[in-house]
């Protein structure tokens, strides 16, 4: 299957070049974000750096990696051009892909750059990053600078990890979490196997049992066993402590993690929105899910033993859903854009299924808690318990004070988490590939060929 990867990664960079020509030649004008984001790059590529749309809350990072391109390749700063920008970083995201799964794999990655394995190029085809590859957006060079941090951190390369981190928090703010992510997975990896030269006392050990084999006993464990190894990696968070600072400085001279109008992007306590990522990221990943030892039959019975196996599990499992029920009671929230805009998936997906009757987010809790097992169960395969929780511990911060349900705020998450599934079969992938391969063909024709009008085109 691996001898495939460079066919399929050509056949990726084909197609994607020929639709940002469709797309050119289709949508000539600036749509949706692009009106705010197009003005703001064509000041930055006229040396205007004191202009700024206050309408734009994100960093400028996105300008200036085009500033960047436009100097060295000599280019234009026109709509089309400008939106070479996603698309170049967006097919250098195999390439980076390839390096991450290998090292979730621990396997060598292939020698030569320019032959990614196919299982990268089928999660960069992941519907979300696919899309917005086209427009000009903050979405996929973000993701890309991101996985380069946790590849740049798993190889020991911390100073360029630390470095990647800090750009990659010019594109969005949030990024500054997934840093700190990428130092702690290179850290538990290192934990994991470091040995004791001969002759040598015994190293301190990190208690971090396999993900499977693990019970709530083992994490009072791993808590009383880490001051013993904090001394261990310390020297390593030196780099990323300089982007930390570096950052807080921003936030204190800024008033705020937010850039420019902050009234629409104001913090909130949204615990529901674990929950849609946990049935999002199980939904478009179902065939690496079903995929494993055993099949859709045995992830089901693993799944229903970890819920109902005991009667220990039937309580924990009721009194998980109890809690789920007040939060969603609690904090879910009818945010206004929402229901304002119906040229996006969320707008059907919340009036059909969520609005259909009050009780409907309540039917939903079994299937979130089913989803959260099946994905602990698939990633736990050859992980520890640390490595299976850091991620879900991450994303906390990332999507918990998010008010609005959009599905790029899902898109870093679910990349890093399925890259985390390293036993997928041929069979698995090429389902995979074909899943996504048809909602990004469905999704990108309505957009190109489906305008409505008075309503606009519709996108994720």
């Amino acid at each position: 299957m691996a001898s495939w990867g460079p066919t399929l990664y050509v056949a990726f960079s084909t197609i994607s070049v020929l639709v940002l020509k469709a797309l050119n030649e289709v949508v000539t004008e600036p749509y949706m974000d692009e009106p705010f984001h197009i003005p703001q790059a064509q000041a930055y590529c006229r040396g205007d750096f004191q202009t700024w749309d206050p309408k734009i809350t994100t960093p400028p990072g996105l300008y200036i990696l085009s500033l960047a391109l436009k100097r060295i390749f000599a280019l234009k700063c026109n709509l089309a051009v400008l939106r070479l920008t996603p698309l170049l970083t967006l097919l250098v995201l195999p390439i980076a892909l390839t390096r991450l799964v290998s090292f979730h794999k621990r396997e060598r990655p292939p020698s030569s750059l320019l032959s990614p394995i196919p299982e990268a190029v089928v999660l960069a085809a992941f519907p979300i990053a696919w899309f917005f590859g086209f427009l000009y957006y903050t979405e996929v060079p973000s993701l890309l600078f991101v996985v380069l941090t946790v590849v740049s951190a798993t190889e020991g390369r911390h100073g360029l990890a630390a470095l990647l981190g800090a750009i990659s928090s010019t594109f969005r703010q949030t990024n500054i979490v997934w840093v700190l992510y990428a130092y702690a997975c290179s850290q538990l990896m290192y934990l994991r196997f470091r040995r004791s030269p001969p002759g040598r006392e015994p190293l301190p050990k990190l208690h971090d049992p396999p993900a499977l084999q693990a019970t709530p006993g083992d994490l009072v464990q791993t808590v009383l066993s880490a001051p013993k190894v904090i001394p261990d990696v310390l020297p390593q968070f030196t780099p990323y402590a300089a982007v930390l600072c570096a950052f807080a400085a921003f936030v204190i001279w800024n008033g705020g993690i937010v850039l420019g109008d902050k009234s629409n992007h104001i913090p909130t306590f949204h615990v529901p929105q674990l929950y849609y990522f946990a049935g999002f990221s199980a939904i478009f990943a179902w065939p690496a899910l079903i995929s494993g030892h055993g099949g859709i039959r045995g992830l089901a019975l693993d799944i229903k033993m970890r819920m109902f196996g005991s009667k220990r599990n039937t309580l924990v499992t009721v009194l998980v859903s109890i809690v789920m029920a007040f939060t969603i009671h609690k904090f879910t929230i009818h945010h206004p854009f929402l229901l304002a805009d119906n040229r996006h998936y969320t707008f059907y997906v919340w009036r059909r299924v969520f609005l259909l009757h009050p009780v409907v987010p309540y039917l939903l809790i079994p299937g979130y808690i089913a989803c959260a097992w099946a994905w602990y169960i698939r990633i736990g395969q050859d992980q520890t318990l640390l490595q299976n929780l850091l991620l879900p511990l991450f994303v906390l911060p990332t999507l918990l004070p998010t008010p609005l349900l959009e599905p790029r705020y899902f898109l870093i998450p679910y990349v890093l988490l399925r890259a985390q599934v390293i036993d997928v079969p041929g069979w698995g992938l090429a389902v995979e590939g074909a899943w996504y391969a048809l909602i990004n063909a469905g999704t990108m024709w309505v957009f190109l060929y489906k305008e409505r009008a008075g309503v606009g085109r519709f996108m994720w």
